[in-house]
């Protein structure tokens, strides 16, 4: 038997889009209605749940390679820009968020991390605002701690200073 090429191993690190960072842990045989198919167990250890992605789709599907150093610099520079809050209704920009947070594509995520930022002295968050923000805060935080080799904590720390840096300049 030959060993296939597989895009993933396992004890990589991966992106999925609506989930975020995982860990391959290993790559199985299931039957699914009398066909044997290969899946990736894709285990998200913050949230206690493994799942099963089809290696044959998994690209398609949107999983990825976690970002390169220079892509995590690019949404690190995103967070400093200037917030981009369309006129919009609510309902219409929420959808637009969501999007972008199961895009699972970092740039798109550290847009709405930058957007829906406040400080103490601007006006607060409704609760659909703040529950965004975090999804997409901890989507960022993830990703740039396995990037960086960091831990949670100070890969928060580190995109909460650009944000708080962002806002004393303007």
């Amino acid at each position: 038997m030959t060993k296939k090429k597989y895009d993933f191993q396992p004890n990589q690190f991966v992106v999925y889009p609506s989930h975020g960072v995982g860990r391959v842990v290993e790559i199985e045989e299931q039957e699914v209605a009398g066909l044997v198919l290969e899946m990736y167990a894709v285990i998200f250890e913050k949230d206690k749940m493994t799942l099963r992605v089809p290696t044959n789709k998994a690209i398609e599907v949107g999983m990825r390679e976690l970002s390169s150093p220079s892509l995590v610099a690019q949404a690190m520079t995103t967070l400093k820009g200037k917030a981009r809050v369309k006129r919009a209704m609510w309902s219409r920009r929420a959808q637009e968020y969501e999007q972008k947070i199961n895009s699972g594509d970092l740039i798109a995520i550290a847009e709405v991390v930058r957007d829906l930022h406040r400080n103490d002295d601007q006006r607060e968050q409704s609760y659909s605002e703040r529950q965004l923000y975090e999804a997409a805060l901890e989507r960022m935080t993830r990703e740039v701690a396995s990037v960086q080799g960091l831990d949670e904590a100070s890969a928060m720390q580190e995109i909460s200073d650009i944000l708080i840096a962002r806002i004393t300049v303007t």
